[in-house]
Protein backbone atom coordinates (compact mmCIF):
# COMPACT_ATOMS: atom_id res chain seq x y z
CA UNK A 1 0.00 0.00 0.00
CA UNK A 2 1.66 2.99 -0.91
CA UNK A 3 1.84 5.85 1.92
CA UNK A 4 0.54 9.52 1.17
CA UNK A 5 2.86 12.33 2.18
CA UNK A 6 2.07 15.05 4.47
CA UNK A 7 2.78 17.74 1.88
CA UNK A 8 0.52 15.60 -0.56
CA UNK A 9 -1.85 15.66 2.48
CA UNK A 10 -2.27 19.17 2.93
CA UNK A 11 -2.51 19.80 -0.57
CA UNK A 12 -5.63 17.50 -1.45
CA UNK A 13 -7.27 18.81 1.18
CA UNK A 14 -10.84 18.57 0.39
CA UNK A 15 -11.66 22.60 1.03
CA UNK A 16 -15.46 24.44 1.12
CA UNK A 17 -15.19 25.88 -2.72
CA UNK A 18 -17.51 28.64 -1.58
CA UNK A 19 -14.55 30.39 0.73
CA UNK A 20 -13.73 33.43 0.53
CA UNK A 21 -10.51 36.43 0.91
CA UNK A 22 -11.79 36.00 4.64
CA UNK A 23 -10.54 32.56 4.83
CA UNK A 24 -6.73 34.11 3.93
CA UNK A 25 -6.20 34.99 7.54
CA UNK A 26 -4.53 31.90 8.56
CA UNK A 27 -2.21 31.79 6.14
CA UNK A 28 -1.30 35.02 6.39
CA UNK A 29 -0.70 34.76 10.53
CA UNK A 30 1.55 31.83 9.84
CA UNK A 31 3.54 33.90 7.68
CA UNK A 32 3.65 36.60 9.50
CA UNK A 33 4.74 34.48 12.59
CA UNK A 34 7.76 33.01 10.76
CA UNK A 35 8.62 36.55 10.00
CA UNK A 36 8.77 37.69 13.66
CA UNK A 37 10.82 34.25 14.84
CA UNK A 38 13.30 34.87 12.36
CA UNK A 39 14.07 39.13 12.58
CA UNK A 40 13.33 38.56 16.08
CA UNK A 41 16.48 35.92 16.08
CA UNK A 42 18.73 38.22 14.34
CA UNK A 43 17.52 41.09 16.04
CA UNK A 44 18.83 39.21 19.31
CA UNK A 45 22.35 38.95 18.55
CA UNK A 46 22.90 42.64 18.49
CA UNK A 47 20.48 43.35 21.61
CA UNK A 48 21.87 43.92 25.17
CA UNK A 49 19.68 42.74 27.84
CA UNK A 50 21.73 45.12 30.43
CA UNK A 51 19.48 47.99 31.24
CA UNK A 52 22.52 50.48 31.06
CA UNK A 53 22.86 49.96 27.63
CA UNK A 54 20.07 48.61 26.18
CA UNK A 55 18.05 51.29 24.59
CA UNK A 56 21.49 52.23 23.39
CA UNK A 57 21.47 48.69 21.80
CA UNK A 58 18.58 48.92 19.88
CA UNK A 59 20.13 52.74 18.51
CA UNK A 60 23.14 50.69 17.24
CA UNK A 61 20.81 47.77 15.91
CA UNK A 62 19.31 50.64 14.10
CA UNK A 63 22.31 52.81 13.02
CA UNK A 64 25.23 51.46 12.86
CA UNK A 65 23.94 47.23 12.35
CA UNK A 66 24.21 46.13 8.66
CA UNK A 67 20.60 46.26 7.35
CA UNK A 68 19.58 46.80 11.43
CA UNK A 69 16.77 49.42 10.83
CA UNK A 70 15.02 46.94 7.91
CA UNK A 71 14.96 43.83 10.50
CA UNK A 72 13.28 46.08 13.68
CA UNK A 73 10.96 47.80 11.30
CA UNK A 74 9.44 44.61 10.00
CA UNK A 75 9.47 42.82 13.45
CA UNK A 76 7.69 46.11 15.14
CA UNK A 77 5.38 46.53 12.29
CA UNK A 78 5.14 43.00 11.80
CA UNK A 79 3.46 42.61 15.62
CA UNK A 80 0.83 45.61 14.35
CA UNK A 81 0.31 43.63 11.13
CA UNK A 82 0.31 40.23 13.00
CA UNK A 83 -2.77 41.51 15.45
CA UNK A 84 -4.65 42.91 12.42
CA UNK A 85 -5.14 39.84 10.51
CA UNK A 86 -5.34 38.07 14.24
CA UNK A 87 -8.71 40.53 14.99
CA UNK A 88 -9.61 40.00 11.06
CA UNK A 89 -9.45 35.80 11.79
CA UNK A 90 -11.32 36.21 15.06
CA UNK A 91 -14.31 38.41 13.41
CA UNK A 92 -14.74 35.94 10.69
CA UNK A 93 -14.98 32.86 13.28
CA UNK A 94 -17.67 34.84 15.31
CA UNK A 95 -19.44 36.12 12.62
CA UNK A 96 -19.68 32.80 10.85
CA UNK A 97 -20.06 30.77 13.97
CA UNK A 98 -16.68 28.73 13.57
CA UNK A 99 -17.05 28.01 17.27
CA UNK A 100 -20.22 25.86 16.79
CA UNK A 101 -18.76 23.38 13.89
CA UNK A 102 -14.75 23.40 15.82
CA UNK A 103 -15.45 24.11 19.30
CA UNK A 104 -11.68 22.53 19.82
CA UNK A 105 -9.93 24.79 16.68
CA UNK A 106 -11.62 27.47 18.24
CA UNK A 107 -10.37 26.71 22.28
CA UNK A 108 -7.08 26.67 21.09
CA UNK A 109 -7.26 29.84 18.37
CA UNK A 110 -8.26 31.76 21.76
CA UNK A 111 -5.03 30.14 23.54
CA UNK A 112 -3.24 31.28 20.90
CA UNK A 113 -4.50 34.95 20.75
CA UNK A 114 -3.55 35.19 24.75
CA UNK A 115 -0.04 33.57 24.40
CA UNK A 116 0.38 35.94 21.69
CA UNK A 117 -0.67 38.97 23.75
CA UNK A 118 1.65 38.39 26.54
CA UNK A 119 4.31 37.73 23.74
CA UNK A 120 4.02 40.94 22.46
CA UNK A 121 3.91 42.89 25.54
CA UNK A 122 7.05 41.82 26.51
CA UNK A 123 8.61 42.80 23.62
CA UNK A 124 6.73 46.28 23.81
CA UNK A 125 9.51 46.17 27.11
CA UNK A 126 12.71 45.60 25.34
CA UNK A 127 13.43 48.95 23.53
CA UNK A 128 13.84 50.04 27.13
CA UNK A 129 11.76 53.34 26.11
CA UNK A 130 9.95 55.72 28.64
CA UNK A 131 6.53 53.88 27.31
CA UNK A 132 8.09 50.39 27.83
CA UNK A 133 9.35 50.89 31.59
CA UNK A 134 6.23 52.56 32.93
CA UNK A 135 3.97 50.69 30.40
CA UNK A 136 6.00 47.53 32.20
CA UNK A 137 5.23 48.87 35.50
CA UNK A 138 1.95 49.72 35.20
CA UNK A 139 0.50 46.44 33.68
CA UNK A 140 2.30 44.07 35.99
CA UNK A 141 1.60 46.28 39.11
CA UNK A 142 -2.11 45.35 38.60
CA UNK A 143 -1.43 41.59 39.39
CA UNK A 144 -1.61 43.22 42.76
CA UNK A 145 -4.99 43.39 42.77
CA UNK A 146 -4.95 39.61 43.63
CA UNK A 147 -6.04 39.64 47.45
CA UNK A 148 -3.96 38.44 50.01
CA UNK A 149 -0.93 37.27 47.04
CA UNK A 150 -0.95 40.29 44.67
CA UNK A 151 1.99 42.14 46.17
CA UNK A 152 4.27 39.12 46.37
CA UNK A 153 3.03 37.73 42.67
CA UNK A 154 4.07 41.46 41.59
CA UNK A 155 7.64 41.27 43.27
CA UNK A 156 8.32 38.19 41.97
CA UNK A 157 7.40 38.48 38.73
CA UNK A 158 9.49 41.92 39.12
CA UNK A 159 12.31 39.92 40.47
CA UNK A 160 12.82 42.58 42.84
CA UNK A 161 11.04 45.65 44.53
CA UNK A 162 10.63 47.32 41.11
CA UNK A 163 10.95 46.79 37.19
CA UNK A 164 14.70 46.53 36.85
CA UNK A 165 17.41 44.41 35.66
CA UNK A 166 15.73 40.83 36.23
CA UNK A 167 12.46 42.21 35.03
CA UNK A 168 14.34 42.77 31.85
CA UNK A 169 16.17 39.27 31.41
CA UNK A 170 13.09 37.36 32.40
CA UNK A 171 11.60 39.47 30.23
CA UNK A 172 13.60 38.76 27.01
CA UNK A 173 14.04 34.96 27.80
CA UNK A 174 10.18 34.84 27.80
CA UNK A 175 9.69 36.68 24.54
CA UNK A 176 12.09 34.83 22.59
CA UNK A 177 10.49 31.65 23.82
CA UNK A 178 6.85 32.19 23.82
CA UNK A 179 6.77 32.71 19.74
CA UNK A 180 7.99 28.80 19.37
CA UNK A 181 5.34 28.07 21.65
CA UNK A 182 3.05 29.77 19.55
CA UNK A 183 4.01 27.70 16.70
CA UNK A 184 3.52 24.32 18.42
CA UNK A 185 -0.31 25.46 18.96
CA UNK A 186 -0.58 26.85 15.37
CA UNK A 187 0.15 23.38 14.11
CA UNK A 188 -2.43 21.82 16.84
CA UNK A 189 -4.89 24.63 15.52
CA UNK A 190 -4.36 23.02 12.25
CA UNK A 191 -4.58 19.72 12.83
CA UNK A 192 -8.19 19.82 14.05
CA UNK A 193 -8.60 22.15 11.72
CA UNK A 194 -7.85 19.19 9.17
CA UNK A 195 -10.38 16.86 11.21
CA UNK A 196 -13.72 18.31 9.44
CA UNK A 197 -12.38 21.06 7.12
CA UNK A 198 -13.26 24.55 6.77
CA UNK A 199 -16.18 26.25 7.38
CA UNK A 200 -17.68 28.10 5.18
CA UNK A 201 -20.18 31.19 4.65
CA UNK A 202 -23.13 28.61 4.27
CA UNK A 203 -22.63 27.01 6.82
CA UNK A 204 -22.61 23.55 5.07
CA UNK A 205 -20.46 20.52 6.30
CA UNK A 206 -20.97 18.15 3.09
CA UNK A 207 -18.00 17.10 1.47
CA UNK A 208 -20.39 17.19 -2.55
CA UNK A 209 -19.40 20.69 -2.68
CA UNK A 210 -15.53 20.58 -2.08
CA UNK A 211 -12.55 21.00 -4.16
CA UNK A 212 -8.98 19.72 -3.72
CA UNK A 213 -7.27 22.73 -1.39
CA UNK A 214 -4.09 22.63 -4.43
CA UNK A 215 -4.19 24.97 -6.60
CA UNK A 216 -7.44 26.47 -5.83
CA UNK A 217 -6.29 27.85 -2.90
CA UNK A 218 -3.02 27.92 -2.52
CA UNK A 219 -3.22 30.54 -5.38
CA UNK A 220 -5.55 32.58 -3.04
CA UNK A 221 -2.93 32.02 -0.51
CA UNK A 222 -0.18 33.32 -2.77
CA UNK A 223 -2.33 36.35 -3.71
CA UNK A 224 -2.92 37.01 0.39
CA UNK A 225 1.00 36.99 0.87
CA UNK A 226 1.72 39.25 -2.12
CA UNK A 227 -0.83 41.50 -0.90
CA UNK A 228 0.76 41.30 2.72
CA UNK A 229 4.36 41.98 1.77
CA UNK A 230 3.09 44.97 -0.23
CA UNK A 231 1.52 46.34 2.83
CA UNK A 232 4.31 45.39 5.53
CA UNK A 233 6.99 46.62 2.85
CA UNK A 234 5.05 50.12 2.21
CA UNK A 235 4.64 50.48 5.92
CA UNK A 236 8.03 49.34 7.05
CA UNK A 237 10.22 51.26 4.40
CA UNK A 238 8.25 54.82 4.48
CA UNK A 239 6.20 55.07 7.84
CA UNK A 240 8.12 52.78 10.36
CA UNK A 241 7.11 54.74 13.23
CA UNK A 242 3.22 54.83 12.33
CA UNK A 243 2.18 52.77 15.42
CA UNK A 244 4.42 52.93 17.53
CA UNK A 245 4.79 55.76 20.66
CA UNK A 246 6.82 59.58 20.54
CA UNK A 247 7.49 58.57 24.20
CA UNK A 248 9.44 55.64 23.29
CA UNK A 249 12.12 57.05 21.72
CA UNK A 250 13.75 58.43 24.82
CA UNK A 251 15.56 56.15 27.08
CA UNK A 252 13.22 54.46 30.45
CA UNK A 253 13.72 56.85 33.53
CA UNK A 254 12.14 55.82 36.28
CA UNK A 255 11.84 59.54 37.88
CA UNK A 256 9.64 60.76 34.82
CA UNK A 257 6.32 59.48 34.65
CA UNK A 258 5.20 60.36 30.69
CA UNK A 259 2.04 62.23 30.90
CA UNK A 260 -0.25 59.73 29.38
CA UNK A 261 0.38 55.99 29.83
CA UNK A 262 -1.03 53.55 27.24
CA UNK A 263 -0.31 50.52 25.64
CA UNK A 264 0.15 49.62 22.05
CA UNK A 265 -3.32 49.94 20.47
CA UNK A 266 -3.92 46.61 20.01
CA UNK A 267 -4.37 45.95 23.86
CA UNK A 268 -6.20 49.37 24.18
CA UNK A 269 -10.18 48.11 24.45
CA UNK A 270 -8.67 45.75 27.47
CA UNK A 271 -7.23 49.18 28.85
CA UNK A 272 -10.15 50.99 28.34
CA UNK A 273 -12.45 48.05 29.84
CA UNK A 274 -9.64 48.68 33.02
CA UNK A 275 -10.15 52.10 33.39
CA UNK A 276 -14.24 52.20 33.40
CA UNK A 277 -14.31 50.15 36.54
CA UNK A 278 -13.42 52.54 39.60
CA UNK A 279 -12.54 48.88 41.89
CA UNK A 280 -9.03 47.60 41.01
CA UNK A 281 -9.82 44.47 41.38
CA UNK A 282 -13.05 44.44 39.44
CA UNK A 283 -11.30 46.35 36.61
CA UNK A 284 -8.36 43.51 36.33
CA UNK A 285 -11.18 41.14 36.55
CA UNK A 286 -13.03 42.52 33.44
CA UNK A 287 -9.93 43.27 31.46
CA UNK A 288 -8.98 39.38 31.86
CA UNK A 289 -12.67 38.46 30.74
CA UNK A 290 -13.01 40.53 27.62
CA UNK A 291 -10.49 38.12 26.43
CA UNK A 292 -11.22 34.68 28.29
CA UNK A 293 -15.06 35.53 27.60
CA UNK A 294 -14.38 34.13 24.12
CA UNK A 295 -13.43 30.60 25.47
CA UNK A 296 -16.76 30.35 27.07
CA UNK A 297 -18.76 30.57 23.22
CA UNK A 298 -18.78 27.16 22.23
CA UNK A 299 -20.19 25.68 25.60
CA UNK A 300 -23.07 28.53 25.43
CA UNK A 301 -24.68 27.74 22.07
CA UNK A 302 -26.92 24.48 20.84
CA UNK A 303 -24.95 22.60 18.23
CA UNK A 304 -27.75 23.51 15.42
CA UNK A 305 -27.81 27.23 14.38
CA UNK A 306 -28.45 29.02 11.64
CA UNK A 307 -25.92 30.72 9.75
CA UNK A 308 -25.27 33.99 9.90
CA UNK A 309 -25.75 35.10 6.61
CA UNK A 310 -29.40 33.68 7.26
CA UNK A 311 -29.74 35.21 10.26
CA UNK A 312 -30.29 39.09 10.76
CA UNK A 313 -30.74 39.64 14.28
CA UNK A 314 -27.18 37.83 14.89
CA UNK A 315 -25.76 39.95 11.83
CA UNK A 316 -27.36 43.38 13.32
CA UNK A 317 -25.35 42.24 16.88
CA UNK A 318 -22.56 41.39 15.36
CA UNK A 319 -21.76 44.65 14.28
CA UNK A 320 -23.08 46.38 16.67
CA UNK A 321 -20.21 44.34 18.85
CA UNK A 322 -17.69 45.63 15.97
CA UNK A 323 -18.65 48.93 16.72
CA UNK A 324 -18.10 48.62 20.25
CA UNK A 325 -14.90 47.40 19.83
CA UNK A 326 -13.83 50.34 18.09
CA UNK A 327 -15.02 52.90 19.92
CA UNK A 328 -13.43 51.07 23.19
CA UNK A 329 -9.87 50.81 21.49
CA UNK A 330 -10.52 54.97 20.76
CA UNK A 331 -11.26 55.10 24.36
CA UNK A 332 -8.15 53.02 25.34
CA UNK A 333 -5.99 55.87 23.72
CA UNK A 334 -7.52 59.23 24.93
CA UNK A 335 -6.86 60.60 28.48
CA UNK A 336 -7.79 59.70 31.66
CA UNK A 337 -10.56 62.54 31.67
CA UNK A 338 -14.20 63.59 31.22
CA UNK A 339 -16.30 62.53 29.37
CA UNK A 340 -13.69 59.59 27.93
CA UNK A 341 -14.18 57.81 31.44
CA UNK A 342 -17.96 58.01 31.44
CA UNK A 343 -18.30 56.96 27.66
CA UNK A 344 -16.39 53.75 28.47
CA UNK A 345 -18.91 52.04 31.13
CA UNK A 346 -22.04 51.86 29.30
CA UNK A 347 -19.55 50.42 26.17
CA UNK A 348 -18.02 48.23 28.55
CA UNK A 349 -21.34 46.66 29.80
CA UNK A 350 -22.58 46.51 26.33
CA UNK A 351 -19.24 44.76 25.49
CA UNK A 352 -19.99 41.72 27.58
CA UNK A 353 -23.62 41.77 27.19
CA UNK A 354 -23.28 41.57 23.11
CA UNK A 355 -20.48 38.25 23.38
CA UNK A 356 -23.47 36.80 25.42
CA UNK A 357 -26.07 37.47 22.75
CA UNK A 358 -24.13 36.37 19.78
CA UNK A 359 -23.13 32.85 21.93
CA UNK A 360 -27.20 32.74 22.42
CA UNK A 361 -28.73 33.76 19.26
CA UNK A 362 -27.83 31.45 17.03
CA UNK A 363 -29.84 28.61 18.67
CA UNK A 364 -33.03 31.25 19.73
CA UNK A 365 -33.44 32.28 16.03
CA UNK A 366 -33.40 28.47 15.21
CA UNK A 367 -36.43 28.05 17.26
CA UNK A 368 -37.93 30.83 16.05
CA UNK A 369 -37.96 29.78 12.49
Amino acid sequence: MQKIRPIEMLTSLPSPMSISIWWNGGSILSLLLGLQIVTGLFLSMHYTADMINTFNSVVHIVRDTPAGWLFRSIHANGASFFFVFMYLHIGRGLYYQSYISQPRTWMIGVTIFIVSMGTAFLGYVLPWGQMSFWGATVITNLVSAVPYLGTSIVEWVWGGFSVGQSTLNRFFSLHFILPFLIAGLSLLHLFYLHEKGSTNPLGELSHSSKIPFHPYFTWKDAVGFLVLFILLGLVSLFYPNLMGDPENFISANPMVTPVHIQPEWYFLFAYAILRSIPSKLGGVVALAMSVMILYFLPLSVSKAATPAPFTPPYQLTYWTFIVVFVLLTWLGACPIEEPYLTLAGPLTVLYFLLVVVLASLPAVWKKII
